[in-house]
């Protein structure tokens, strides 16, 4: 089962994928171009990029959990809600 067969975040999906690269064969997997830019216009970007994933914006103080998804993309933010990391797919 590979990219747009997926179901949305959550529940978690890797399909044995332990990195991005493995998760985006079909899809855009990293989006280092949205650092900088507001959050809402990231998520945007992301989903209109790579509709297999679900976007989720993490303020300051937020953490990502530990386990590796192929349909969920973080996008941490600043205070102001701009993109402050590279959002990659997992």
């Amino acid at each position: 089962m590979v990219g747009a067969s997926w179901p949305h975040y959550p529940p978690c999906v890797s399909e044995g994928c332990t990195n991005a690269a493995c998760c985006g064969q079909e899809f855009k997997y990293v989006w280092p171009e949205l650092v900088g830019k507001p959050a809402s216009e990231a998520a945007a970007t992301i989903n209109k990029n790579n509709p297999a994933v679900t976007v989720l914006i993490l303020k300051p103080g937020f953490f990502r959990l530990d386990n590796f998804c192929c349909n969920r993309v973080y996008v941490f933010t600043d205070e102001k809600g701009i993109v402050s990391e590279v959002p990659t797919v997992g």
